[in-house]
C-alpha cells in the first residue's frame, strides 16, 4: 500500500511537471484562435523561448529574468506572425509553418555563435533554475513532497488559466476578442479595431508559448537542445481543440496529456516495456483525442480567414 501511494505521488508530480509547458502554450493558442488567427507556429515559438530562457539564465544567473525573456522573444515571433497574417493577409498555415522553421533555426544559429559552435547550451546549475515552492518543507520521498514540491512556475500556470478566463469572459476586451473571431466585419461596423485586437491576441499567443518553452529549459531539462520541445507545441494546439477553444477546457486537456507523460515516467522506471513504445504514449493519446473530439469542437467562424479593412 505504501509503495502504491508513493507511485501515485510520483505520477502526480510528473504530471504537474509535464503539464505547465503545454498549458502556457495552450493559453497562447487560445488567444490567437479566438481572435480568428490560426497559429501553428506555437512549436517554433516554444523552441526559441526555450533557448533564450536557457541562455539568459546561463549568463545572468537570474531564472525569473530568463523566464520573462523567453516569453518576450516568443512575443516577438508572434508579432512577425501577426504582421504577415493580419496586416498582409498571408495564409496563416504557411506563416505558422515558416515560424516553425525560422525560430528553431535562429535559436541554433545564435546558440552556435555564443557557445563555441555547439547547438546545446551548457547545463544550468540548480541556482540558475526556477525555484520550487515547497522545497525542504516536506520529508524527501514522502507523498506530499512528491505532489507539492514542484516549481513555482507550475502554480503560476494554473493562476494564468484563471486570469485568462477572467479576461475572456469578464472584460470588454475579452468580449471583443471573441466577437472578432466570429464576425470581424460586424465588429468593424461597431467601431472595434479588428487589427488591433488580433495583433494583441497573436502577440499574447507568442508570449505564452515562449513562457512554455522557457519552462522546459529552466525547470525540467536544464539545458537547451534543438529537440528539446519535441512536438509539445502541437500537443498544446490539440489540447485547445479538445478543450473547445476555452482556457479551462485547454487546462483539462493539458492535464490529460501531462498525465500521459507521468505514466510514461512511471512505466519507464521498470524497464519492462520498450522505452520507444513508452515515449509514444502522449502522441498516441493526442491522435486518438483529435480523432474522437475534433468534430465536436466549434471553431470560431472567422478562424483562418484573412480579413481586410473595409473602405
Amino acid at each position: 500500500m505504501e509503495e502504491l501511494i508513493k507511485n501515485l505521488g510520483l505520477v502526480i508530480n510528473a504530471t504537474l511537471i509535464a503539464t505547465p509547458p503545454l498549458l502556457y502554450a495552450a493559453l497562447g493558442s487560445t488567444f490567437s484562435e479566438r481572435s480568428g488567427i490560426v497559429n501553428i507556429g506555437i512549436e517554433g515559438m516554444m523552441t526559441i523561448g526555450a533557448f533564450v530562457g536557457a541562455a539568459v539564465a546561463h549568463f545572468t544567473g537570474n531564472a525569473w529574468l530568463a523566464f520573462l525573456c523567453g516569453g518576450l522573444v516568443g512575443a516577438l515571433f508572434g508579432l512577425i506572425h501577426a504582421i504577415a497574417c493580419v496586416s498582409f493577409g498571408a495564409d496563416q498555415t504557411i506563416s505558422g509553418t515558416a515560424i516553425n522553421f525560422l525560430a528553431p533555426g535562429v535559436a541554433i544559429f545564435v546558440c552556435k555563435a555564443l557557445f563555441e559552435q555547439s547547438s546545446n547550451t551548457p547545463p544550468l546549475d540548480t541556482a540558475q533554475k526556477l525555484p520550487k515552492l515547497f522545497n525542504g518543507v516536506f520529508e524527501v520521498g514522502s507523498f506530499w513532497n512528491n505532489v507539492l514540491n514542484t516549481y513555482v512556475a507550475t502554480y503560476l500556470a494554473f493562476v494564468a488559466v484563471a486570469i485568462v478566463w477572467f479576461i475572456f469572459y469578464k472584460t470588454r476586451f475579452g468580449m471583443r476578442l471573441r466577437a472578432v473571431g466570429e464576425h470581424p466585419k460586424a465588429c468593424e461596423t461597431q467601431g472595434i479595431n479588428v487589427f488591433r485586437i488580433r495583433y494583441i491576441a497573436v502577440i499574447a499567443s507568442g508570449f505564452f508559448a515562449g513562457l512554455g518553452g522557457a519552462y522546459v529549459t529552466l525547470c525540467t531539462v536544464s539545458q537547451f537542445r534543438p529537440e528539446v520541445i519535441v512536438g509539445q507545441g502541437f500537443i498544446a494546439i490539440a489540447a485547445v481543440i479538445f478543450g473547445k477553444f476555452t482556457p479551462h477546457g485547454a487546462m483539462g486537456a493539458c492535464l490529460l496529456f501531462g498525465l500521459c507523460n507521468g505514466l510514461k515516467v512511471l512505466l519507464g522506471s521498470g524497464n519492462v516495456i520498450s522505452p520507444n513504445l513508452i515515449s509514444m504514449i502522449p502522441y498516441v493519446v493526442t491522435i486518438i483525442t483529435l480523432v474522437l473530439f475534433v468534430g465536436k469542437s466549434r471553431v470560431p467562424a472567422a478562424s483562418g480567414k484573412p480579413y481586410l479593412k473595409q473602405k
